[in-house]
């Protein structure tokens, strides 16, 4: 009876140790699944920062055009009215100056990465505000809707930093060939990227 009494009681120690340490084990695991969730859920950080266009050269371009920056992803929206319908060139020029009349006050595009004129993408080079052609309809309206991850706004990254620079509306298309800026024509629209 001593024996079954000991055995019993043995059982019962055994039994509550190895439950005891499937707790311990689940706990931990459960812990090492809850820090992979953490892990994996990062944080969204969103930036939008919005400008009003001002007509140049004589011009009635207005518009508004908006950056949102979210996760690496700087997206453009622009919407203009006043334009001459058909095509028309967009870029990102060097200073966020708009002073002068004719908007020449803003400098040349874009292009930290020292390239050639060209348009976006291709294998021969482009410069970083080479967003390209847009096309105004009968009433000269028209939106343009851009994304890259070569952009942001407000990092360290002097090659994707657009804060400082000015967006620019041309008369005229890109030809993506003429150098230095595509012969896009005079600038009717200007507005400052400032944060």
């Amino acid at each position: 009876m001593m024996k079954l009494v000991k055995i019993t009681a043995l059982s019962l120690v055994l039994l509550a140790s190895y439950n005891c340490k499937e707790a311990k084990k689940e706990a931990k695991e459960a812990g090492e699944e809850m820090e992979e969730v953490m892990e994996k859920t990062e944080e969204v950080s969103v930036e939008t920062i919005s400008f009003m266009m001002e007509p140049k050269s004589d011009s009635n371009v207005s518009g508004e055009v908006t950056f949102t920056d979210e996760n690496g992803m700087v997206s453009m929206k622009a919407t203009f009215s006043g334009l001459t319908p058909g095509e028309h060139a967009i870029h990102i020029h060097q200073k966020a100056d708009c002073s002068a009349a004719d908007g020449t006050s803003s400098g040349g595009h874009w292009n930290p990465t020292a390239e050639a004129h060209g348009q976006w993408g291709v294998s021969d080079g482009y410069h970083r505000g080479d967003i390209g052609n847009f096309t105004a309809d009968a009433d000269g309206n028209a939106t343009v809707e851009f994304s890259t991850d070569l952009w942001c706004i407000g990092c360290d990254d002097d090659t994707k930093n657009i804060v400082g620079k000015a967006v620019i509306v041309h008369q005229g298309m890109d030809d993506f060939t003429s150098q230095p800026s595509g012969a896009a024509g005079a600038r009717v629209s200007c507005t400052g990227i400032i944060e």
